[in-house]
């Protein structure tokens, strides 16, 4: 099956919604940074939800490249867009600000049931179990509605994708979207099955279901589509992004990203077929889970050259 057939078909399967209007946002407060303003906003969901976000604008008139940053997991669900412009957490995470200091345009949002969006709770302050179970329900409400976790994420996404798409200040053909662990399968699953971004970097995140459920690992809540593995693999995904630039990241003691090596193999084929072997791009690094210095600047400087230099779409 060629790539737009597979697309389409997981596009079905999940039953994500049409490409809506760009969604307007309030600006709730605003901060000149080093190199770029940062503004925190808020725009409509895709169930009538509000989705609180940061917006990173460089300096100068544009326009900029664009990036949809989506954040990690890591237990901690009093952690989202905060973590990713560091303002709290892992400094590691702070991609945005490194990103909107050499001339990207950022969206940082906050994933559904993660800091802001936790129901009965804001800040970065945790709630203990109730974090987790409010979370957990989440999921289970639509697995029984017949819907998914998966498809209420890619949802939102999109929507941050039409944000930055319809914003003056940014070039509408050259936006990617990041991620790490949580936020890299957010990152495989929206650059696979929407065509409009540009590039994409998946960190900590390309490992297969069947390597999952052979070695016992747990699976985040979205990635829980009933029927799922049965049909599609991560492999797929990969494929589906295909001929554009395509950065993963992974670890050879990274239960979370294992088997990327063979993801590459497979899915570097179909980007062959395509004339573009050379944008399936896998950095593969010893140690584990958690980003390193070295990963960091080596996303970032990926980043960078895919969007101002000559691989740029």
């Amino acid at each position: 099956m060629d790539c737009t057939a597979l697309r389409e078909e997981i596009r079905t399967y999940l039953g994500l919604a049409p490409p809506g209007s760009p969604p307007a946002f309030q600006v709730l407060e605003e901060e000149e940074c080093e190199g770029y303003s940062r503004f925190l906003i808020s725009y409509g969901g895709s169930e009538g939800d509000e989705i609180p976000a940061y917006l990173l604008l460089p300096q100068g008139s544009g326009p900029f490249p664009g990036v949809l940053i989506h954040h990690q997991h890591n237990g901690e669900r009093h952690l989202g867009k905060s973590e990713v412009v560091g303002l709290a957490g892992d400094f590691l995470q702070a991609f945005g600000p490194a990103l909107a200091q050499r001339g990207f345009a950022v969206l940082a949002p906050d994933s559904i049931c993660f800091e802001d969006r936790r129901p009965n709770r804001q800040g970065t302050v945790p709630d203990g179990d109730n974090d987790f179970f409010q979370h957990y329900n989440e999921m289970c409400y639509r697995l029984l509605r017949g819907s998914t976790l998966m498809k209420k994420v890619l949802d939102d996404a999109n929507i941050g994708f039409n944000l930055l798409k319809n914003h003056p200040l940014v070039d509408e053909a050259r936006i990617g979207v990041l991620g790490h662990s949580y936020g890299g399968n957010t990152a495989i699953f929206q650059m696979a099955l929407n065509t409009e971004l540009a590039f994409g970097c998946a960190s900590g995140a390309a490992c297969t279901y069947g390597q999952k459920m052979r070695a016992g690992t747990g699976l985040e809540m979205a990635l829980v589509i009933p029927g799922f593995s049965a049909r599609y693999e991560l492999t797929d995904l990969v494929k589906c992004a295909a001929p554009r630039p395509f950065l993963l990241v992974s670890a050879t003691e990274d239960k979370y990203s294992l088997d990327a090596h063979i993801i590459e193999a497979e899915a570097r084929k179909t980007y062959a077929q395509l004339g573009a072997a050379d944008r399936l791009v896998h950095h593969r690094y010893g140690g584990g889970h958690a980003l390193t210095e070295e990963r960091f600047w080596n996303i970032i400087s990926w980043l960078v050259d895919t969007a101002h230099g000559p691989t740029s779409p």
